[in-house]
């Protein structure tokens, strides 16, 4: 690798104000960012984004959903998303006639594909679920599918955000 050129610094001396500034960050759970399309039923929490950090192809965040809410049937288009349950009980139910089902616990990992018709739910009637979110861009893609009757019907309380509209 030597002699060749590269697009980033290296940590020279002249570009160490650059990599201080502007390397690894640290966001503190205390420090999430509440400023973001709050709904009953759902806290959402921006942590890393392109506003926060500069991140270009990835946001990452908390979400607290009361018990019974849940979504209406949706996709995302070509994002791919994480959910990291850090508590309670999270159902997910997914497919053309949401036909399938899973759930995840404290620990458990739940991955949703591009373009997949899916439903999340808060599995519990008395336990808030508290999870953790990654996507794989920055920008809210949602597609809402009226069309497909949830085996699960939103009740009252709705987990609603920028990226999960009311059905």
């Amino acid at each position: 690798m030597s002699g060749e050129a590269h697009d980033h610094p290296h940590g020279h001396d002249d570009e160490a104000p650059r990599w201080k500034h502007d390397g690894v960050r640290v966001i503190t759970g205390d420090r999430l960012d509440p400023n973001t399309a709050q709904t009953p039923g759902m806290f959402r929490q921006a942590a890393i984004n392109h506003a926060r950090v500069g991140a270009q192809k990835i946001w990452a965040g908390t979400v607290a959903i009361q018990p019974d809410a849940k979504t209406g049937v949706h996709h995302h288009g070509p994002l791919e998303s994480v959910i990291y349950v850090v508590r309670g009980r999270a159902r997910m139910r997914w497919g053309e006639r949401l036909e399938f089902t899973a759930e995840a616990g404290p620990g458990d990992f739940i991955y949703v594909p591009p373009y997949v018709p899916h439903q999340e739910i808060n599995a519990s009637p008395d336990e808030p679920l508290e999870c953790v979110l990654v996507r794989s861009d920055n920008e809210a893609v949602v597609v809402n599918l009226p069309h497909v009757e949830p085996v699960e019907p939103p009740e009252t309380v709705y987990w609603i955000d920028p990226i999960h509209r009311h059905p």
